[in-house]
């Protein structure tokens, strides 16, 4: 594909005008836990539960590590293998992300190691496969599979995070029954209960998940929440046999603690940065409003959505450019076509993967966004940028917002500075910093 800065579409984006903006915080509670914290409070929380109890001397026990950027996930992690270990029990690690990394068990392993999960940080082996055996079928008639390596254990821990899906709403969405189900069920897994679309998920994850529950393979889960930060909330230790009754309750817990992007609505939005860490469509849209499928809702409403950058932690795999207008050559460079597509294959969500529009330079993907809103005003463009779905605690909004910000008009929002033109370098790539 060739992507050209000197053709007909450079020119007829030379002259779109962009306006000057501003740093604006939102203010969401901020209730954590700290990460030096995070040991005794997993440590409580399973001796507050009593689930202590189901760990006993000699029993080999498997513990998840899912794809996502947790925060604090390494220290989770670790402080679940040392809780283990206290019992006198033996730890080892499975990743549980259904088919990311390629698909591979190498891949799987990379991914971990890039959060800080590695047999020396965790002080336990870990057992990467992509092997599975089949535990049984659903009521639906969806066989339902778990790793190898987890099924031969004394007995699996489930680590995750409980949260809202980004692409189906139900009773349960991500949390432990889908680490269950896609993560332990590796691509197989994954792929049947992503089969029959995104409409049917929300009824294949919970009767999938009794049938791993039944196997009596799971002693209990420790999911952990998030607040509006991105910061440790709270964990709850759920015995096995409570999950499918618990973990629709947590769900609520979760969605009233999750940010958004206050003003509401605008014309175009610039995400800095996408990637798997952040969200496993690089964004999620719960905060962008870019979902892949009409089975959820929400986030912030715009005209257009442009992409700049890719994380490394993403190892190539852009899933989730399908969902912006525009993207960049940078990101489009960064492309790695087997690991997006064994993604979406699994998923069989597919827009996530399509090709946007490509521009060559950040000012000209923000450029393009703007020429091609429809009955805004061109003039005085409604402009919305964050650094990525996870972190929007600091925003910046073009000067349309200024006076409906100091007049107090959205609550929890407060102007950082006054409204400034945004710079770009040489080459075009958007340098206005974010505030320390």
């Amino acid at each position: 594909m060739r992507i050209r800065n000197d053709g007909t579409v450079s020119r007829l984006l030379k002259d779109v005008a962009l306006p000057r903006m501003f740093h604006a915080s939102q203010q969401f509670p901020d209730a954590h836990i700290d990460r030096e914290n995070i040991e005794k409070a997993i440590f409580d929380e399973i001796n507050r539960s009593g689930m202590g109890e189901r760990v006993q001397p000699g029993m080999r026990i498997a513990i998840t590590a899912g794809s996502r950027g947790i925060r604090n996930v390494d220290e989770i992690t670790r402080s679940v293998v040392a809780y283990v270990k206290s019992r006198g029990a033996v730890p080892f690690i499975v990743p549980a992300m259904g088919s990311h990394g390629g698909a591979t068990a190498e891949g799987q392993r990379e991914l971990l190691a890039g959060y800080g999960i590695t047999e020396e940080a965790m002080g336990c082996e870990i057992r990467s496969s992509m092997e599975t055996v089949l535990l049984g079928r659903s009521e639906l008639g969806k066989p339902v599979y778990m790793d190898r390596n987890a099924w031969e254990s004394d007995g699996v821990i489930l680590s995750c995070r409980l949260k809202p899906h980004n692409a189906f709403r139900g009773p349960v969405e991500s949390g432990p029954c889908k680490m269950m189900t896609v993560g332990l069920g590796k691509q197989k897994g994954a792929e049947q209960v992503h089969s029959d679309g995104m409409d049917i998920i929300a009824k294949n994850i919970p009767t999938m998940a009794k049938v791993t529950l039944g196997t009596g393979k799971i002693l209990f889960a420790i999911p952990c929440l998030e607040n509006a930060y991105d910061q440790t909330l709270m964990f709850e230790a759920i015995p096995a046999e409570k999950i499918l009754e618990r973990e629709p309750e947590l769900l609520k817990i979760a969605f009233a603690n999750m940010p958004s992007i206050l003003v509401g609505e605008g014309d175009v939005l610039i995400v800095d940065r996408i990637g798997k860490n952040f969200s496993g469509t690089g964004v999620d849209p719960n905060i962008t409003g870019t979902f892949s499928t009409p089975y959820a809702t929400g986030g912030v409403q715009v005209q257009r959505t442009c992409f700049l950058d890719l994380t490394e932690e993403s190892h190539g795999n852009s899933l989730g450019i399908g969902l912006a207008s525009a993207i960049t050559r940078r990101i489009f460079d960064q492309i790695d076509a087997d690991a997006m597509y064994t993604n979406c294959m699994t998923s069989t969500v597919i827009k996530s993967a399509m090709v946007p529009c490509v521009m060559s330079t950040d000012k000209e993907a923000i450029q393009f966004c703007v020429r091609t809103c429809n009955r805004i005003d061109k003039d005085h463009p409604r402009i919305i940028r964050i650094q990525n779905s996870l972190h929007i605690g600091q925003i910046m909004l073009s000067e349309a917002y200024y006076a409906d910000v100091l007049a107090g008009k959205y609550q929890g929002l407060t102007a950082l500075d006054a409204p400034e033109d945004i710079t770009f370098d040489p080459q075009g790539t958007l340098t206005t910093p974010w505030l320390p």
